[in-house]
């Protein structure tokens, strides 16, 4: 199931807000509540509202709010204003820039700010603070200035922007090709079993909750994808992996990780922000929740990224150091497993 957002309607002057294309194993299901499991944010009566002024559509037909959507329907919801994030507007936003030139920008996110404008975030993203910083971005299908990649609003780490339609082209192969480097470092429930090994299965949107990616290790369904990793650190209840990324599928760390029973430390929207492994003592507990406090988020960095330069040709890497609230997570973890092993000697 794919989610396009913000690309414009040519019919009466409406604008498309949303649009979602239902599985092939979709099961008949009312049209308000099909969206409603697509929209964050949305109440029941909001889309049957939308309904009723004929702004939800089903291949291009006007329903009702009791519509039952089918297998592979498009479903639409156009309305007579642009959605606000083709409003884009630029903010002085200030930008750890890591590299730029004519052609180019690295930049390091900071976890909590997210990448594009879209539903609910139409301010304070990073593209708001790019076409303050350059002007004349270009755009892609979806426009989005400069983007050729993104990472989720909870993780930090390394962006490659485009400030040309030909870079834009040139890196968005680069990373359709998947001849870019990308490394992220990751904390994960439980200790690993193997060093290093290798995740494969499709993702796709999860049929139970919509906000979240699945594994659908056979079949059809979903998008091929294939996630590397090599363990750097075993701390008792959790262990510090390197992930390499072979394809580049949305939540696909979060999503292969919790489908291999290592869900991401801290990780709300897959369940790691429950206490999954360790002992049943209370100072245990409170000790993952000073940990929870120190590290508010999943903890995921994009550490290093590399791509050659579309002009230069030249191959070039970038890396950053772990953010302060992952070092600072990682070193409680460090300290109580040394205390562990002491217990028992």
């Amino acid at each position: 199931m794919q989610e396009n957002i913000s690309e414009d309607n040519d019919n009466d002057d409406l604008y498309e807000h949303y649009r979602f294309t239902a599985s092939s194993g979709q099961e008949p299901l009312r049209v308000d509540k099909f969206l409603m499991n697509f929209i964050e944010g949305s109440t029941r009566n909001k889309v049957q509202q939308a309904a009723k002024a004929g702004n939800v559509l089903v291949n291009d037909i006007a329903v009702k709010s009791n519509h039952k959507v089918k297998p592979n329907d498009i479903v639409r919801v156009v309305l007579a204003y642009p959605p606000a994030e083709n409003l884009l507007v630029a903010e002085d936003i200030p930008l750890d820039i890591m590299y730029e030139d004519d052609t180019v920008i690295v930049v390091n996110k900071p976890a909590g700010m997210v990448v594009h404008p879209g539903h609910g975030n139409y301010s304070g993203t990073l593209v708001n603070g790019l076409i303050y910083h350059i002007e004349n971005l270009p755009t892609n299908s979806n426009e989005r200035p400069g983007l050729v990649h993104r990472i989720d609003k909870d993780t930090s780490g390394l962006l490659v922007v485009a400030k040309t339609e030909f870079a834009m082209a040139n890196l968005s192969r680069q990373f359709f090709d998947r001849t870019t480097e990308r490394l992220y470092y990751a904390l994960v429930w439980g200790n690993m079993e193997d060093d290093e090994g290798r995740i494969e299965g499709n993702i796709g949107r999860s049929l139970k909750n919509r906000l979240q990616m699945d594994v659908f290790p056979d079949g059809d369904f979903g998008k091929h994808a294939v996630t590397h990793y090599k363990v750097l650190e075993r701390l008792t209840y959790v262990t510090l992996v390197q992930c390499k990324l072979e394809t580049g599928r949305t939540h696909q760390i979060r999503a292969h990780f919790k489908h291999i029973g290592h869900t991401l430390f801290n990780d709300e929207r897959y369940g790691g922000d429950g206490i999954l492994k360790g002992t049943t003592f209370t100072k245990y507990k409170q000790f993952v929740q000073n940990c929870f406090k120190v590290l508010p988020r999943q903890a995921l960095h994009a550490k290093t990224l590399g791509f050659t330069h579309p002009i230069t040709g030249e191959f070039m890497q970038f890396n950053t150091e772990i953010p302060q609230d992952i070092a600072d997570c990682l070193e409680k973890w460090r300290t109580y497993s040394e205390n562990s092993k002491h217990e028992f000697e």
